[in-house]
């Protein structure tokens, strides 16, 4: 996927912003630099936003809550999460008054009452479908109840399958690593809501009414890869955890439309590198590989530094040595 150019500022161009939220808008117990400004101007253009998370944890108001303590402007409406989209999913497996298990916390429970099913708390209590998303408070118990169900052969739903989350105290075991548990003891393969799958896309859709959405995020394999299997325009932002080596090693599924260092970039035009000779040149800086070798040259904004580099990377396709044009970017 190539790099794009849009004229006009990204507020301007798409109706929507469907936004990822830890690494985007809010790092740890901290709003990201620039980022409630930035999303408050991008209203001013006409821009909606959607704010959509993995994290099935929580309730749409607890997330809202904690976004306006930030000073993040956000109502309950503007918050899209995998537990919302793998409640969407359940219903069309059961139906209305469904039995669901649920393994997880408020925000999943919460979610499935919300389309009208019902919650059970055993295997015993015969659920028409099991339903498993992160809690902090989830135990063998409740994974075993689980495997009880999986292994009876009842549908099995995972709003997400992040293998980690960020904490306080560093990177601790996320959602995936649960559902890992309950996959190795019961032999089953869930269906998956979350990002990178396709129903918290189509959830954050529905929800937010988008018609010409952006995805932004931090992540290239959930953002940009959900972004890519949507087929949905992205802009990658360099607060969370992707750095310009992971970017330039990206391959084919995981590729932005666009760059910026923060959500500042909602508000500004883009312009995509373009070829000239061997060399691909964005802005001031042009970039090309040369026996194997990234070669950059020029100044100005580092982004557009980079966008040049993508293109060359991409375009090449094979080993790069990139450490002499990565070190110019430092």
């Amino acid at each position: 996927m190539p790099l794009l150019t849009s004229q006009k500022s990204l507020a301007e161009a798409y109706d929507t912003a469907l936004l990822d939220l830890d690494g985007v808008v809010y790092r740890g117990a901290d709003a990201v630099p620039h980022a409630a400004d930035a999303l408050r101007a991008a209203a001013e253009h006409g821009m909606r936003r959607a704010y959509v998370t993995n994290n099935a944890s929580r309730t749409p108001e607890a997330v809202a809550e904690h976004l306006n303590e930030l000073g993040v402007p956000a109502t309950p409406a503007e918050v899209v999460t995998s537990a919302q989209a793998a409640a969407r999913m359940a219903h069309a497996c059961v139906g209305d008054g469904g039995r669901v298990l649920v393994i997880g916390g408020e925000g999943l429970m919460a979610a499935v009452q919300e389309v009208g099913l019902k919650p059970v708390a055993s295997a015993d209590d015969l659920p028409d479908i099991v339903v498993q998303g992160f809690s902090a408070d989830l135990g063998w118990k409740d994974l075993a109840e689980a495997t009880y169900a999986v292994r009876r052969g009842v549908t099995w739903i995972a709003t997400n399958t992040d293998t980690t989350i960020p904490s306080a105290r560093g990177i601790a075991p996320g959602n995936g690593t649960l559902v890992a548990a309950v996959r190795a003891a019961s032999g089953a393969v869930p269906q998956v809501a979350g990002k990178p799958e396709l129903p918290l896309h189509r959830e954050s859709i529905l929800r937010s009414g988008a018609t010409r959405p952006l995805i932004v995020g931090d992540r290239l394999d959930t953002d940009i890869e959900g972004a890519v299997r949507g087929h949905t325009d992205s802009l990658l932002v360099f607060t969370g955890v992707t750095t310009p080596r992971d970017l330039l090693a990206a391959p084919a599924d995981r590729r932005p439309s666009y760059l910026a260092e923060d959500l500042r970039g909602l508000l500004t035009s883009h312009v995509a590198p373009i070829r000239d000779g061997v060399s691909f040149v964005c802005a001031r800086w042009s970039a090309a590989v040369v026996s194997e070798q990234l070669v950059l040259h020029g100044h100005g904004d580092k982004m557009d530094a980079l966008r040049a580099m993508c293109a060359a990377v991409w375009e090449y396709g094979g080993p790069v040595d990139m450490e002499d044009a990565l070190a110019s970017l430092a």
